[in-house]
């Protein structure tokens, strides 16, 4: 064999040599790592679609073992506490079945408890979603017949509600028919308790001058909820708004500003879901501050609507 031939041999053997070294330290690593990866695509699971939760309309008077109940209930939107229309005439029929049957029993009473989840903003003058959606079930009950004497609301996180695919709750609620003693006389112990303490400390709403908006802390959620409470429980009871100004410019002008505000203030209860036949609207313009007008700080605190019971 020629030199020449031994030469081009030996770089013959030499490519495929380091090919096959390539592929075992380069190519197949790779490989199988694609592959494995591939693998692991192929075995995740897709993520779990939950069915969207679906609560009929269910009340049991468990003293009497009556019960109302349809297939559909009150609907609702994800952070929203506006019932859904149309209600279905099924749930109509089981309501005024309820309300016949709450009338001929006075000792009856119905607990609505309304219910939300973590996931939802509450926007409502209630200290939660779910006790905003009772008390719009609780003014289609009373739009229905019933006393709101004989409704309470409550409001409820539930984790377990689930909203379809258009963000709607089906039933958020649930209810419970209860009876109490004929004799029991603390209800208006508790009224007047109540009453007292709102009036002692009444929801005050300051106003920037241009104010459009108003945004309620967790506290001033519970005082509204405890004046809707009142009002729907005493007889011939109401909210007051009373609109105040600083004294700056002209005191008609301030007094019809004062109005402005307190008639806002009350819209906005209205938007929430008190009747607007139960809140009365004033104003006091700039006679009662409760700060000094010299100072930009004593205007601000000046400028408010103090929104408590007649």
């Amino acid at each position: 064999m020629s030199k020449k031939t031994s030469y081009l041999l030996g770089i013959l053997l030499t490519i495929i040599l380091g090919t096959i070294l390539y592929y075992f330290f380069c190519c197949k690593p790779c490989l199988e790592a694609s592959n494995k990866e591939a693998e692991i695509e192929n075995n995740v699971a897709e993520p779990e679609v939950k069915a969207a939760t679906k609560n009929a309309f269910s009340v049991i008077d468990s003293k009497s073992s009556l019960k109302f109940d349809a297939n559909e209930n009150f609907n609702f939107k994800g952070s929203d506490f506006s019932i859904l229309e149309p209600v279905s005439e099924g749930l109509k029929a089981q309501l005024e079945r309820m309300s016949t049957y709450l009338k001929d029993n006075p000792t009856k009473s119905i607990d609505i408890t309304g219910h939300y989840t973590s996931d939802e903003n509450n926007t409502s003058a209630f200290p939660n979603l779910g006790l905003a959606r009772a008390n719009a079930v609780k003014n289609y009950f009373v739009a229905h017949g019933m006393s709101s004497k004989v409704i309470n609301t409550y409001g409820e996180l539930d984790v377990s509600l689930v909203p379809d695919t258009t963000n709607t709750y089906f039933g958020p609620l649930s209810y419970t028919i209860k009876t109490r003693d004929a004799n029991d006389t603390s209800q208006v112990d508790e009224l007047k308790e109540l009453h007292d303490a709102i009036v002692a400390n009444p929801l005050v709403l300051y106003f920037d001058t241009a104010s459009a908006s108003i945004n309620l802390n967790a506290e001033q959620r519970e005082k509204v909820s405890k004046m809707v409470k009142y009002i729907d429980k005493a007889d011939n009871a109401s909210i007051k708004t009373i609109g105040h100004t600083d004294n700056t410019g002209n005191r008609d002008n301030n007094v019809r500003l004062g109005l402005d505000r307190a008639e806002f203030a009350k819209s906005y209860l209205v938007r929430n879901g008190i009747s607007s036949s139960n809140i009365n609207s004033s104003s006091k313009g700039p006679d009662e501050p409760i700060a000094d007008n010299s100072t930009d700080e004593g205007q601000a605190k000046n400028r408010r609507v103090v929104v408590t019971l007649n």
